[in-house]
């Protein structure tokens, strides 16, 4: 049995600074209540970590970031990697919260792209329903219009003057079939991908493997960027591809029989939770003994 360490691993740029900024405010302000508008980064382990050191984290499903913040009665707000609207960052200010911002980077260039254009025409927003940075995007001006998939298209009202941009963690093949479907309607449209780096390169990654059984995938279910990779290796023609958070979800169904196991990572996955999986997979070919397979451990999330 081979195992395979997909590169890249670990961090990207924006996960990074959103876990120091959390952590250098829970340094400068160790007596005041600081609460994180929604998870920092889709990964539960650094949540986890940052209630540790005194930051809080509020989250739900059902609401909006705007929504949410109605939870927030006093202290710090952090606004998290996905990014937020400036009516989000205007009602923590008028509630007299200390707002920290830890958008990534690569969105807050997302945002500035739209809210430079919408001054005059649309822009059409390829993203994932009820994410927080499809959630940010969208609700940055009226003229910003949200499509999911090639089917919802057609229920697109009249606009003009077209720009077409996307979220940052999305699968690059379904992008582009979005895209071209987009521009034989809109053969107009000035379109700007802006999938970022850390995502395309992961995603290449996985497509170049070549004559692998098992794809792992460790990232938290809530990451996009994970789930993606997931899919990926599905429509690369891995046979068996997971998403797994820790090595407490890996089975021994998911790796018997296989020749060769890849493993790759989402960009908000702690190094030490994939590094933990990739080292008793090694040791699993040696010994075929799934037996003492260890449970989760983390000791530091940067």
């Amino acid at each position: 049995m081979e195992i395979i360490r997909v590169l890249p691993q670990g961090y990207c740029q924006g996960v990074i600074r959103a876990i120091q900024i959390a952590q250098m405010t829970a340094e400068k302000y160790p007596n005041v209540p600081i609460t994180i508008l929604g998870m920092i980064v889709h990964n539960k382990y650094v949540t986890h970590a940052l209630e540790e050191i005194g930051v809080h984290t509020i989250e739900s499903k059902d609401l909006t970031r705007l929504e949410l913040l109605d939870r927030i009665t006093e202290g710090i707000v952090i606004f998290t990697a996905h990014g937020v609207s400036n009516e989000v960052i205007k009602k923590a200010r008028d509630k007299g919260l200390i707002a920290i911002d830890a958008t990534c980077q690569d969105v807050a260039k997302t945002h500035s792209l739209i809210m430079n254009h919408v001054a005059f025409g649309d822009v059409i927003y390829i993203g994932k329903r009820n994410h927080p940075e499809s959630e940010g995007a969208t609700q940055l001006s009226p003229r910003v219009h949200l499509i999911t998939s090639e089917k919802e298209i057609d229920e697109l009202p009249k606009l003009s003057n077209i720009l077409i941009t996307t979220q940052t963690t999305l699968s690059t093949i379904e992008t582009k079939q979005i895209i071209e479907k987009l521009m034989l309607k809109y053969p107009d449209a000035t379109v700007q991908e802006e999938i970022c780096n850390a995502t395309t390169i992961r995603q290449k990654a996985i497509s170049n493997l070549k004559n692998v059984d098992v794809l792992i995938v460790v990232g938290d279910p809530h990451s996009n960027n994970s789930n993606q990779l997931v899919e990926i290796g599905k429509k690369s023609g891995i046979p068996s591809s997971f998403l797994i958070e820790s090595i407490d979800d890996l089975t021994e169904s998911m790796i018997k029989g296989a020749n060769r196991i890849a493993v790759s990572s989402g960009s908000s996955t702690p190094a030490e939770l994939t590094n933990q999986v990739i080292y008793f997979l090694q040791e699993y070919a040696r010994t075929n003994d799934f037996t003492n397979k260890p449970n989760t451990s983390i000791h530091r999330i940067l």
